[in-house]
C-alpha cells in the first residue's frame, strides 16, 4: 500500500483518510474490540500521529495479489521504543477495509496504551464531529 505509506510519511491526514473504505475496521494493539468505520479509524490515526515520536517505516511486505500489505515500523512513545506492524487489506476498489496493528515489546505497548488512553476523549470527539458532518 504505497499510497498509505507515503501519506503517513508525509503526515498527510487527509490523504490517509481518503484511502479508507467507509466500512473499514481498525483493530488496535491495545484494545479488545475492533473499531468499525471511517470516522473513528481516521480519528485514531490522527491520535497515533500525535503520540508517536520519530515514527518511520522500516520494511514493507506485499502479497502477490496486491491486496495485503504489512508495514513494519519503529517509533518512540513517552521514551519507550516500539516496533510494530500495520497489517492492511484493501477492498475491490483499492480502499483499506481492514487495518490491524500489532506492537512490541510489552513496555512499548503499555506506553502506547497509556498515551492513546489520554487521547481517547479527543479521538471520540473528532469521530463524532466527522460523523455529524456526514463525512464518514
Amino acid at each position: 500500500m504505497k499510497q498509505f505509506r507515503e501519506a503517513v510519511e508525509a503526515r498527510d491526514e487527509q490523504a490517509m483518510r481518503d484511502l479508507l473504505a467507509d466500512d473499514v475496521v481498525f483493530t488496535s494493539p491495545v484494545a479488545f474490540k475492533p473499531y468499525p468505520g471511517k470516522a473513528i479509524t481516521s480519528a485514531i490515526l490522527r491520535g497515533v500521529m500525535r503520540v508517536f515520536e520519530d515514527f518511520r517505516y522500516v520494511r514493507e511486505i506485499n502479497d502477490a495479489g496486491g491486496r495485503d500489505t504489512a508495514l513494519v515500523f519503529e517509533a518512540n512513545v513517552n521514551g519507550k521504543a516500539v516496533t510494530g506492524c500495520d497489517f492492511i487489506h484493501v477492498d475491490d476498489n483499492g480502499k483499506i477495509d481492514d487495518f490491524m496493528v500489532m506492537v512490541r515489546p510489552l513496555s512499548g505497548a503499555q506506553a502506547l496504551a497509556e498515551a492513546m488512553g489520554a487521547q481517547f476523549d479527543q479521538i471520540a470527539a473528532e469521530a463524532a464531529a466527522e460523523t455529524a458532518r456526514g463525512t464518514n
